[in-house]
């Protein structure tokens, strides 16, 4: 049998880019039953309101929604269960240090397959205000404006020539 290669992307979490400033990045792996590596490969998941809790020195996700197989049966697992996360010991320190911090939380960015393994791209972040939220929006929408112009100047200049 051939081994999967390279990056199957299942689900995407966009909200919370917009929710949350994203101070660092992690790759985990996750614990997960037969059925749900199998929903994973038909491609369905949500990640809206996962987030992950460092607890006894372990991490977990929770929250995030893996449907049931549809082929499955009685082995099917629980939607919404808590997922235990495989990340290295130091990780997990700085992940806990840092999360006692005022504002700060893990929360998923992407759930994908990297060679055949299902990860979870989790991201240290920091929540939001609504202003914040608002000068991002304005921010993105001037530079698309810059984009366009510059765009539309480079066009004219061409056909003057």
């Amino acid at each position: 049998m051939v081994k999967e290669q390279g990056r199957k992307l299942i689900a995407q979490n966009k909200k919370a880019r917009h929710d949350y400033t994203i101070e660092d990045t992690y790759e985990a792996g996750m614990v997960l039953t037969g059925t749900e590596v199998k929903a994973l490969r038909a491609g369905r998941a949500s990640l809206v309101d996962g987030f992950a809790e460092l607890r006894q020195g372990e991490a977990w996700l929770l929250n995030v929604h893996i449907p049931e197989y549809s082929q499955g049966t009685w082995t099917n697992h629980a939607p919404r269960r808590p997922r235990k996360l495989l990340l290295h010991k130091l990780e997990i320190d700085k992940l806990f240090g840092q999360t006692r911090d005022k504002g700060m939380t893990v929360v998923p960015l992407s759930l994908y397959f990297k060679d055949g393994r299902a990860k979870v791209e989790l991201a240290l972040a920091r929540g939001k205000r609504d202003y914040d939220k608002r000068q991002a929006l304005l921010e993105k929408q001037s530079k698309r404006e810059a984009d366009r112009a510059m765009s539309a100047a480079r066009r004219r200049q061409r056909a003057a020539v």
